[in-house]
């Protein structure tokens, strides 16, 4: 089985070059080729995702068995996953201000992207969406909030149920979760097909010089994200999930490839889930409640990016942003980290709540979309490494063995 997974990661990396090498030498005549690979990949993973959010919930939360246990384990993963929002916001925030990438910077306005406009959906609204009115309709079209909430009350209510009620449907969604497991094991070994098409594509389209204008906003958003992700999260994971950050960087280098090629939390959710229970010792109750979670509402690399963003836009247009009014960056950044889909290029769209509150022109979005995929690829990468961090250590708080 190690072997196996050596294999699978080598496989990632192959395909990854191999993409490079053949995005550059064919240029758009890889395209035919490249964007069915691509969408095979993600076509397979998408098809395993929202099963496994409702099996591995709904079997975890029916394991913790009582409210007392679940609030408990709720409490743990929210504190968790807002601290280290909060943390890899502040990191972006100290380096943007630090560094003033925007100031006197010559950067012409890209045509203007379609469907970015103000997002006036609020907080409250966003809490009521999280509500389903038809949960099965909310299945159906892929909306995962919607699910994640109604697969927790179920999993509550299902605790409330007589002891043999209680066992009967906590043995079947027990086995459905197994069953979903090893489908997406089967799954998960078409990933190097599926990056060899997404890189190649990418390449093809924008070639090596994308985001040479805005170089030093690049950099600036690459810098917060490494010191997020080589310093803060493994401090976090050696004292609080007592765990070497090197074993569990080994352990996580498939999910993290798949994390960086597709840019989607959620569809690396199987690699994450199957990486942390089986190298980093964390419970499949822990994982199952964690990870699901932590792939919808988790995005400390999407908060630090719109923090950044946002100043720096504010930078290039001659705003002087104050402390408050990058205080209300900060929590606006939170705010739309959770509601960002886990989804490629979500951030933009949240980000615009953000330039909303703080009064700045939303057409700024349009400077960074040069850049925006690539930093999309980094950003996602330390989006599945927090939230494998997170379930380390909500495992070890919840009494499971190193």
């Amino acid at each position: 089985m190690r072997s196996g997974k050596h294999t699978l990661t080598y496989l990632i990396f192959a395909g990854f070059f191999l993409g490079i090498l053949a995005g550059w030498l064919a240029g758009d005549s890889i395209l035919p080729v490249a964007e069915p690979m691509k969408e095979f990949f993600l076509r397979l993973l998408r098809m395993v995702i929202l099963p496994l959010v409702i099996t591995s919930i709904v079997s975890a939360v029916i394991q913790v068995g009582s409210s007392k246990g679940l609030g408990m384990i709720s409490l743990r993963t929210f504190t968790y996953y807002i601290t280290t929002s909060l943390l890899a916001i502040l990191t972006g925030q100290l380096l943007v201000n630090l560094f003033k990438p925007g100031i006197g910077a010559n950067i012409g306005l890209v045509e203007q992207p379609e469907g970015i406009g103000v997002v006036e959906q609020g907080f409250g609204q966003l809490l009521l969406h999280i509500i389903p009115e038809n949960p099965f309709e909310a299945m159906a079209s892929g909306d995962v909030l919607p699910v994640i909430f109604f697969s927790l009350l179920f999993g509550f209510f299902v605790t409330r149920l007589q002891a043999d009620q209680r066992n009967l449907l906590g043995g079947v969604f027990q086995a459905a979760f197994e069953a979903m497991m090893k489908l997406t094991s089967f799954v998960i070994w078409t990933a190097p097909i599926g990056v060899f098409g997404i890189i190649a594509g990418i390449v093809a389209k924008t070639g090596f010089d994308s985001f040479a204008s805005l170089g030093r906003f690049f950099l600036v958003v690459l810098a917060g994200l490494a010191i997020h992700f080589f310093i803060t999260l493994p401090l976090l994971l050696k004292y609080l999930g007592r765990l070497s950050p090197v074993r569990h960087y080994r352990g996580m280098l498939s999910a993290l490839m798949t994390a960086f090629s597709t840019c989607s939390t959620i569809v690396t959710l199987p690699l994450t889930m199957k990486a942390v229970t089986e190298v980093s010792g964390v419970s499949k109750k822990a994982a199952g409640f964690v990870l699901p979670i932590g792939a919808t509402i988790n995005m400390d690399g999407t908060a630090l990016y719109e923090c950044v963003a946002t100043i720096f836009i504010a930078q290039v247009y001659g705003y002087d942003l104050g402390l408050a009014q990058q205080g209300i960056i900060v929590l606006t950044a939170i705010l739309a980290s959770i509601g960002a889909a886990s989804i490629p290029m979500s951030g933009l769209v949240m980000m615009s709540v953000i330039l909303n509150a703080v009064g700045l022109p939303l057409e700024g979005v349009a400077m960074i979309l040069a850049v925006d995929r690539i930093l999309d690829m980094f950003r996602t990468t330390v989006n599945v490494f927090s939230d494998s961090v997170g379930a380390v250590i909500i495992s070890r708080m919840e009494g499971d063995p190193d």
